[in-house]
């Protein structure tokens, strides 16, 4: 979130061209360390270096790019990041096996120097604004504590302080909100929330998507590997499916949103993807595997009819001294949904199986806690579709 505001008050490649340097000294040293402290602190600074690196280059994207051709850059967007999410684990897993799991550090690298070079090369003029305003401390704090609590909540549950962490993180964003609408320059615009519709229902749609979807790899890799008996690496190779869809897909998505509304496009691909989901719904110790393809086939379509049109709508919807803001709001909404999401499988595993592992005698057990689970992402995503659909117009 702070992210978002920084690019904002003091120009986007200004701070893209910071992190990716510090993304990149971070992963070449990540290849020297000795210890596990070095890398957990070499760790945080990739994660701080990625994390602007994401939320600076959506609002980018948007200010390089026309109205009419931003669908098809977000679309190219989110190809490359799929891409990178299914050829990734393969080539990490090969490179650990024969050149050990520092060459993953270096190979890392490549890429990264030459996104230096190019960004340092053909990048210069930079939208950003410095007009004396200052970063809102205590408000991101305050949404710093929020979103950790939120987080550690649903590490711990269902213990009881897991239960109580996730309340403090809630009534952290109710204070969050509060602060915000009485400061002057906040970190992040709420208006934007109660006083832009298209806005406000495209986050929400981006919320309920995150929350309906994100489990879907962690349950299907369980079922592949306990139900179906298959070893990490062909599970993988399976789920791959899905991922490998969205990453073919998306340029076209975002493209066709150029052209038509794209919160029309947004909403069929969330239509597509509910009935995905229902499909999971059926899986059982007899379900084939062809049938478990296809299905993660039509998954990965729903996900790239939604994923680059919706962000086009979001990023569209707000003027250009907010994209920082539109783009880290992308970002709050996918962390959101992805610990709604897990909340939900860890709350019915409790219930079904405890903390007993998953073995033959509890499969039952497990396929009711995965049934139940993408039966509960139906009807949320069922219920996204309305709000997708009424978000109104992002174009006059």
């Amino acid at each position: 979130l702070p992210a978002g505001r920084l690019s904002d008050l003091y120009g986007r490649i200004r701070l893209f061209f910071a992190c990716i340097i510090v993304f990149t000294a971070a992963t070449l040293g990540s290849v020297f360390v000795g210890s596990l402290v070095e890398m957990l602190l070499l760790r945080v600074l990739q994660g701080v270096g990625a994390d602007i690196l994401l939320t600076t280059g959506t609002a980018l994207l948007t200010d390089f790019f026309e109205p009419r051709e931003r669908g098809r850059a977000f679309g190219l967007n989110v190809a490359a990041v799929y891409t990178g999410l299914s050829v990734g684990p393969f080539v990490g897993g090969l490179l650990t096996q024969h050149l050990g799991w520092r060459s993953i550090f270096a190979v890392a690298c490549i890429p990264a120097l030459a996104v230096i070079i190019m960004t340092a090369r053909f990048v210069k003029e930079d939208h950003g604004r410095s007009s004396g305003e200052r970063l809102d401390i205590p408000g991101t704090l305050v949404y710093a504590a929020a979103i950790s609590m939120l987080l550690l909540g649903t590490s711990f549950l269902p213990q009881l302080r897991g239960a109580l962490l996730i309340a403090g993180g809630l009534a952290g964003f109710i204070g969050f909100y509060s602060l915000e609408m009485r400061t002057s320059q906040p970190v992040f615009e709420m208006r934007l929330f109660t006083e832009n519709r298209p806005f406000a229902f495209s986050c929400l749609a981006a919320l309920i998507n995150y929350s309906a979807t994100f489990s879907v790899a962690f349950l299907l890799s369980l079922y592949l590997q306990y139900i179906k008996g298959m070893s990490p690496q062909l599970a993988g190779s399976v789920l791959i499916a899905q991922p490998l869809t969205q990453a073919v897909l998306s340029p076209t998505a975002g493209k066709l949103s150029d052209r038509l509304e794209p919160g029309i496009i947004a909403s069929i691909g969330m239509a597509i993807t509910v009935l995905g989901l229902a499909g999971l719904v059926m899986l059982d110790d007899r379900t084939t595997m062809v049938f478990i393809i296809l299905d993660l086939v039509l998954l990965g379509v729903g996900f790239a009819l939604f994923s680059s049109p919706n962000t086009n709508a979001i990023m569209s919807a707000v003027p250009r001294q907010y994209l920082g803001n539109a783009a880290a709001s992308t970002a709050i909404m996918r962390t959101l949904g992805q610990i709604f999401s897990m909340t939900v499988v860890t709350v019915l595993f409790s219930i079904n199986i405890g903390s007993s592992e998953i073995v033959p005698g509890n499969f039952d057990l497990f396929i009711r806690s995965q049934k139940t689970a993408f039966g509960v992402s139906v009807v949320i995503c069922s219920v996204g579709i309305f709000f997708s659909l009424g978000r109104g117009r992002i174009r006059n």
